[in-house]
């Protein structure tokens, strides 16, 4: 372990880059669809003594002397994102004849901009680099700060944040119930990181023991969680049909099909319960499933009545147009209706974090007028964000909290009504990235908003991955990518969390300044021993 940590400490210039770049791609095989959480045990290491590596003159400047390590921390995170987000592309192959341009800013573009945070994580851990268990402080504070920025900056793009690598299965996920993504985060980072010291002796003893505490206990609190009594559901029971039309995206967009897709949507909506289930009572169908604006189209509403038996609620994605004013175009929404058995919108939720490029164009006027347009360019204007999130409410009282698409990846938009619910309701459209790790890593991103919460989670998606998770984040029923059919499973029960949003808040905060404590008196020391 010496001599390797040894080799690597000595790279400099393009080698140095690669190795970094190499170590990048390593840790993202710890996130979805591979799950190989030792895969982050190696890479970690290997950045911690690439940075050990960088040194400067005396007489450098502050931009010369703080380069070498930012720019490790770029090709480190360039490789994670790229290996991480190459799927991305696929969505711009959908109408290829328009966005194939766009490629090279999909696939190379956006996780060279995501690298930044990287390289400002490596900067700030740098800046505090000493000789031991404080620099394995140092870094896991430099990529807290990142992973918090990443979270929100731009409208935020949290997906893949280094604490889902640390749980790969909920066995592992439970610390989620009582610290937030970012402190976990953190802690992630130090636990992967701490390795490194075996190979540079130096504070091995008490950072490796830190780390182990922390990785025992995060398997002994999953493993004692789990151990409780699963959560009942509540009363009256209600049966939830999950239907997974699996229509290609390009069929989607072909105005031609649309009659055909509502009714390949009904005709899995009618189908039997498997022997010896109970008929469902509420129907969910996935994200932007209705291939017309509904309230334009009284006749679907009456297929709808035709088609759900007395007292069924269907539960459905559409888009939602609404009139902006005389003169003016009327405004979109990605929205999910309520519908009952008589064919009435009895309720509507739209959405609140919409997907930049995707759903709307920033900064339209003058991206416009370089001739760039959003994938739903076919929405004049792209679509509208709700100012706030409403949550459904059901004929009979059950509450549903809406995540519509990626609004599952952002722990930190929801709200206290989560809680409050009986399930989070995420339907989502993953059709536009193939069968590739992106609909695997955004069902595992959501599976831990259960647990974060408590509240089970109903999951509609068009091409995969449906599925009904309890509190626990354990899956009840699902159906894989890729898999046509519908899925019946009785909602589960709520189950308590150990804290809420402002304890966790705080413990981030708490965790954070404890770090960065251990980073400095350490730099102190090393400061001290190098005079």
């Amino acid at each position: 372990m010496e001599r390797l940590a040894g080799r690597i400490i000595l790279l400099s210039g393009a080698s140095r880059a690669f190795v970094g770049f190499l170590a990048g791609v390593l840790a993202m095989f710890a996130q979805p669809p591979f799950g190989i959480f030792a895969a982050a045990f190696i890479s970690f290491p290997m950045l911690v003594w690439l940075i050990d590596g960088v040194a400067s003159h005396p007489d450098d400047g502050v931009v010369r002397r703080l380069l070498p390590a930012a720019s490790i921390g770029w090709s480190f995170g360039f490789g994670y994102f790229l290996g991480g987000l190459w799927w991305l592309g696929n969505a711009l192959l959908v109408e290829a004849d328009l966005f194939a341009w766009a490629l090279p800013l999909a696939v190379i573009g956006l996780p060279a901009v995501l690298a930044l945070f990287y390289a400002l994580a490596v900067l700030i851990a740098r800046c505090l680099w000493s000789d031991g268990v404080g620099r394995i402080a140092a870094l896991a504070v430099g990529f807290g700060i990142a992973e918090w920025l990443r979270g929100f900056l731009f409208t935020g793009f949290p997906w893949n944040a280094l604490g889902y690598a640390a749980m790969p299965m909920p066995l592992m996920m439970q610390s989620a119930s009582v610290l937030n993504v970012a402190t976990i985060n953190m802690l992630a980072v130090f636990v992967f990181a701490a390795p490194a010291l075996i190979g540079t002796a130096k504070g091995a003893r008490i950072g490796l023991a830190a780390a182990a505490v922390l990785f025992a206990a995060h398997i002994g609190y999953g493993y004692y969680r789990l151990s409780l009594p699963a959560s009942q559901p509540a009363t009256p029971q209600r049966t939830v049909r999950l239907v997974q039309p699996v229509i290609d995206q390009a069929k989607k967009m072909d105005d031609r099909e649309r009659a055909a897709i509502f009714e390949e949507h009904l005709s899995l909506t009618a189908a039997p319960p498997q022997a010896g289930g109970k008929r469902p009572d509420i129907i969910v169908w996935p994200e932007t499933s209705i291939p017309f604006i509904l309230t334009d189209n009284p006749d679907a509403l009456t297929r709808i009545a035709d088609v759900l038996q007395e007292g069924q609620i269907l539960v459905a994605g559409a888009v939602r147009a609404e009139d902006a004013g005389a003169g003016l175009p009327p405004r979109y929404y990605n929205s999910i209706y309520v519908i009952d058995d008589r064919g009435q919108i009895v309720g509507a939720a739209d959405k609140v974090h919409l997907v930049p490029f995707g759903e709307y164009l920033p900064f339209e006027d003058v991206l416009n007028s370089w001739g760039l347009s959003s994938i739903a360019a076919n929405m004049p204007g792209g679509f509208s964000a709700a100012p706030n999130r409403s949550v459904l409410t059901l004929p009979g009282g059950r509450t549903f909290y809406p995540l519509i698409c990626y609004e599952a990846i952002f722990a930190d938009d929801i709200d206290g009504n989560a809680k409050h619910s009986d399930a989070l309701l995420n339907v989502t459209n993953d059709a536009w990235f193939g069968d590739t790790p992106g609909p695997r890593q955004h069902f595992h991103q959501a599976r831990l908003r259960t647990i974060e919460t408590g509240t089970p989670m109903i999951r509609a998606a068009n091409t995969g991955i449906s599925a009904i998770v309890d509190a626990r984040g354990v899956l009840v029923v699902g159906l894989g990518y890729n898999y046509k059919g519908v899925t019946d499973a009785i909602l589960p029960g709520k189950m308590p969390t150990m804290t809420d949003s402002t304890m966790r808040g705080r413990i981030f905060w708490f965790t954070g300044v404890f770090l960065l404590l251990v980073a400095v008196i350490s730099r102190k020391g090393f400061n001290f021993r190098m005079n």
